[in-house]
């Protein structure tokens, strides 16, 4: 868990890379994981599959998308540890488990990842043998999915702060130029910004770059 956690913070200053390793890695250190998926529920209802070691992870975070029900959702809102033993004994969510064993799918297990407002992750591995994952596997990926979790806030946090920054730039940029263009103080051109956006319904972010590169299209001319 060491090296796991060592390898995770290697990654941590790219989210996808980030993703990318906590899969990866999962599967190599989870006894009968095949493969591995991170699935997202935004705002509390759109499923994505933020990251996935192999198609069977992605294609199970698909078939939760479409059907809005399934193991990793219920691991994600509920914050707990879900564990499917035989898929096509499992009698919890029918529609899924039938899809799931089309793909070859007979054994799951679901780590809660993080929980952010309405926004949630989980953890999942899969496997094609029937009783895959036992209490070792179980106990063992919890310790992972501690790790993953941390391993993934600071990616998303560090990403945020990258986004602000350059939020920041970008507008101080605007306001530069407008403060140029129209012989305004720093206030005004700001004011000007902030009207823009509200008379248009457009984020203030996305006005100033408009401005920047409407200023940067006339300056190629």
């Amino acid at each position: 868990m060491a090296a796991v956690a060592r390898e995770l913070r290697r990654a941590h200053s790219d989210l996808d890379a980030t993703l990318a390793a906590i899969t990866e890695s999962a599967v190599l250190n989870v006894a009968a994981a095949e493969d591995a998926s991170i699935t997202t529920v935004l705002q509390g209802k759109y499923v994505h599959s933020a990251a996935a070691a192999g198609d069977l992870g992605a294609k199970c975070d698909a078939i939760q998308g479409q059907l809005g029900e399934g193991p990793c959702l219920e691991s994600a809102i509920e914050q707990r540890t879900i564990r499917i033993d035989d898929m096509d004994a499992d009698l919890r969510w029918p529609r899924f488990a039938t899809e799931a064993s089309g793909l070859g799918v007979k054994s799951m297990i679901c780590f809660q990842l993080y929980v952010e407002g309405f926004n949630f992750g989980a953890l999942n591995l899969h496997s094609t043998g029937v009783r895959a994952f036992g209490e070792d596997a179980e106990s063992i990926g919890a310790l992972f999915a501690a790790h993953a979790a941390i391993a993934f806030s600071s990616a998303r946090e560090e990403q945020q702060i990258r986004a602000a920054l350059t939020t920041r730039d970008v507008i101080g940029q605007a306001k530069g130029m407008l403060m140029e263009r129209y012989k305004l103080g720093a206030q005004a051109a700001f004011a000007m910004l902030a009207k823009l956006s509200q008379e248009s319904n457009i984020k203030l972010a996305d006005i100033a770059h408009q401005v920047v590169a409407d200023a940067e299209r006339e300056a190629s001319r």
